[in-house]
């Protein structure tokens, strides 16, 4: 059998696994439930559980090369530790020694955000490009940055956070602990803070009867009421892509990419989302850059973190892949 490569994608609910050969295409996949209890003590120890199980059932013995890990928060690529990953409860966590001595494999560790733009710009939307930034719009707001062809991490493990840049110095709390990020405003959760707060001003408008008739609210309502002409979703949506566009503009400017990817559970909202972020982006952007840059969605949902852990891997190994 050919030589594989292990890829894991760590994250606040579930952690995507999975079996990849050297070109980087997936053989098997499977999601393990991120154990949050004890600040995550065990999640290293449950992954290695389920790869071993894998393992067995597929018959696989010798022809695994390595494991290639995308983790969240601050991760030191260097070192393997991942200095703080607030939704999982890691703090100062030596995630890359823990694998390796279960394991006894090479294993080799990066940002989530980072390895989804790598494995984006190899087998995705990213077509190869050497400077590219790519987005994540889910609970909070990832990102990860392709420069001269290599994934920038910066001295520690913290560049990219595109996330943690502040939008408002008056605005929402973030995780991180100041106030104010990007990530409180074009997360799902920035989107759903907004329309809480209309609706609070609001109790009497279509967005707050739609509130009281089914008990919740989530991004996604907001994006399906905008496409119906809810004029409070319509700005909600409107302003969240702005302060979006703004702040990858304002990126932009620094590596001058030739694509920005736009991925996450936002991105399935599609053409609405995208067309939104293009404009303010080309609204805000230096002309030079936004004339000779592409803004795409996302095409790998899930699988973008696993397929650049096994890029990791492979150029870790001082390998270049097929």
């Amino acid at each position: 059998m050919e030589d594989l490569i292990i890829g894991l994608d760590i994250g606040g609910t579930s952690t995507k696994a999975g079996l990849l050969n050297v070109s980087g295409e997936v053989i098997h996949k499977w999601e393990i439930p991120t154990d949050k209890k004890d600040h995550g003590s065990r999640i290293v120890e449950y992954i290695w559980e389920s790869i071993t199980e894998a393992l067995k059932e597929l018959q696989i013995e010798n022809q695994i090369l390595g494991i290639g890990v995308g983790a969240p928060g601050f991760v030191d690529k260097e070192t393997g530790m991942v200095y703080e990953a607030v939704n999982i409860g890691w703090k100062n966590f030596d995630l890359g020694n823990r694998l390796k001595n279960l394991s006894n494999l090479p294993v080799f560790i990066e940002n989530d955000a980072n390895l989804a733009a790598l494995g984006e710009n190899k087998k995705g939307s990213g077509s190869n490009a050497k400077d590219l930034i790519a987005i994540t719009l889910g609970t909070g707001v990832g990102s990860g940055i392709i420069a001269n062809g290599e994934i920038l991490s910066g001295m520690n493990g913290t560049a990219a956070e595109i996330g943690h840049i502040i939008a408002d110095p008056n605005g929402y709390p973030c995780n991180c602990g100041r106030t104010g990020c990007l990530d409180t405003i074009a997360s799902a959760t920035g989107i759903v803070h907004q329309a809480m707060d209309y609706i609070t001003e609001n109790p009497d408008s279509p967005l707050a009867l739609y509130y009281r008739m089914h008990g919740a609210l989530d991004a996604r309502d907001v994006f399906e009421l905008a496409r119906e002409g809810d004029k409070a979703s319509e700005h909600i949506i409107d302003h969240t892509t702005d302060v979006l566009g703004f702040m990858v503009a304002s990126a932009a400017t620094i590596i001058n990419p030739s694509t920005i990817i736009v991925g996450g559970g936002l991105s399935k909202a599609g053409n609405l989302l995208l067309s939104k972020i293009t404009h303010y982006f080309r609204k805000y952007a230096l002309p030079r850059i936004s004339e000779n840059c592409e803004i795409k969605l996302a095409q790998l949902g899930n699988d973008a973190g696993m397929i650049g852990a096994a890029y990791l891997v492979k150029s870790g190994l001082n390998q270049v892949l097929a």
